[in-house]
This record gives C-alpha cells, sequence and structure tokens, in this order.
C-alpha cells in the first residue's frame, strides 16, 4: 500500500470507531445519565457527528471523489461534538475520539485527489 492509501485506511478506521464511539455514548450514557446529556442540541450534535462519520467512512471506501469535502465537514462536526461533550464532562472517551477523528479528516482533506 502506499502512503495515501495507508493514510486513507487510517481516516477510515478513525471515522468507524468515532462513528462508533458517539453513537454508543449516546444511546447509553447519555440517555442513562439525562439532563444535559439529553438535550436537543447535545443529542443532535453527537447523532451527526456519528453519521457524519460514518458518511466520510463510505465515502473514502468508494474512493469518491467528493471524499474531500465529506471528510472537511466530519472534522468540523466532530470539534463541535468535542468540545459539547468537554463541557458537560464525564465523556473523556467521545472527546478523544473525535478529536482523533477531526485531525485525520483534516489531513484527509488537505489531500489533492488521487
Amino acid at each position: 500500500m502506499d502512503a495515501r492509501t495507508l493514510k486513507m485506511q487510517d481516516c477510515i478506521d478513525d471515522c468507524l470507531r468515532c462513528y462508533a464511539t458517539c453513537f454508543g455514548m449516546a444511546m447509553t450514557h447519555c440517555l442513562e445519565a439525562g439532563g444535559e446529556h439529553v438535550a436537543a442540541p447535545h443529542f443532535r450534535i453527537m447523532i451527526a457527528c456519528a453519521e457524519i462519520c460514518r458518511t466520510a467512512a463510505h465515502f473514502m471506501l468508494m474512493r469518491s471523489a467528493h471524499a474531500g469535502h465529506v471528510c472537511r465537514e466530519c472534522a468540523e462536526i466532530c470539534e463541535q461534538c468535542a468540545a459539547d461533550c468537554e463541557k458537560l464532562g464525564d465523556m473523556d472517551d467521545c472527546v478523544a475520539q473525535c478529536l482523533r477523528c477531526a485531525r485525520s479528516c483534516r489531513a484527509m482533506a488537505d489531500q489533492p485527489s488521487a
């Protein structure tokens, strides 16, 4: 595998981990914690993050010419999700995965199309 392919595979893996973490935490930790964890703005950003991460992974897997701008949007949403989860507290796994995915997606978005 060439360096670009390895970088893309790493990004796909990061996106899928972030998807699983955000969706899983929304459906377990947030629903069980209640309060601000299930307030519409927080819950929406968690689900939006999960969905854009899954979508970005799919676009990269299909080698879509649109993967770069989907990754750019994914990075932005991941950063918003990380900030919101950090603000609420007790969501360190989500914050870490979102920030990792954002870095990985920004790097992919900055790559020239193949």
